[in-house]
């Protein structure tokens, strides 16, 4: 069976879909639905999923993550397939809509306040912007140096925000910046994979007409976290299965 290796963070991972992958560990909360197990399951491969949320570009190639090893190290070289879903926790892309969506209030309270304060901050998210298609650009280098022998695919991120208008209970200025930070994010993924050779899955695009305020959403708006149900500002199934569909085109 061949091999296929799924690297990323949370938007590969799939949390709250039902079931979790037996196993797993829990502060991956990788699902068993998620589009890696999808694919693999459709092309009969021999999945290794080391997807993990809050995953950032350092934790694919060389820092540790609540134990886990680099992701990184899940290739050995007998690869036909690498999928990449990386880079928004490096520009703090979900963090800052989940501030967005808090109570002013809590851009007041004492530590939790500052940390809320940067990630609205157009300036600290537009340095943190200049830095991630270098870090992407990395990653895709080195999975084609430890997997020579695969297809490397880069998935950007699905659509979250509406194209236009509003996103309530999100102020404007703050669905503008965020995007800002979906389009950034979405050319820097493009530009890691047209100078690495890798191949490129336009999910966000290909999501546009059901961003989480539409009427046939792929993903979730914010919200508290309810136990058993997709992650608030995060793929539900319905995303994960047009996700998986893209890459099964990608690869006829």
């Amino acid at each position: 069976m061949k091999r296929y290796v799924a690297l990323g963070s949370s938007m590969a991972a799939g949390p709250g879909i039902a079931p979790r992958v037996d196993g797993s560990p829990r502060a991956a909360q990788r699902s068993a639905r998620n589009y890696p197990h999808l694919v693999a399951s459709a092309l009969a491969l021999d999945l290794v999923d080391v997807t993990y949320s809050g995953a950032t570009t350092a934790h694919v190639l060389t820092d540790s993550q609540r134990g886990a090893r680099p992701q990184i190290e899940a290739l050995d070289g007998t690869e036909t397939l690498v999928t990449v879903t990386i880079g928004g926790n490096d520009v703090g892309y979900v963090p800052l809509l989940f501030a967005a969506s808090l109570p002013r209030w809590t851009r007041s309270v004492p530590l939790l306040g500052s940390r809320l304060r940067d990630l609205l901050d157009p300036e600290a998210r537009e340095r943190a912007l200049t830095e991630v298609e270098a870090a992407l650009v990395e990653v895709g280098r080195t999975v084609r140096s430890r997997a020579p022998h695969a297809t490397v695919l880069f998935v950007d991120y699905l659509t979250l925000l509406p194209p236009a208008g509003p996103a309530p209970p999100l102020a404007d200025s703050d669905v503008a910046l965020g995007r800002r930070v979906a389009a950034a994010l979405r050319r820097a993924t493009a530009a890691a994979a047209e100078a690495t050779g890798a191949g490129l899955v336009r999910a966000a695009e290909a999501s546009v007409e059901h961003h989480a305020w539409s009427s046939q959403p792929w993903t979730t708006r914010p919200g508290l976290p309810v136990p058993g149900r997709p992650a608030p500002l995060h793929p539900n199934a319905q995303g994960m299965e047009a996700v998986a569909d893209l890459i099964e085109r990608a690869l006829r």
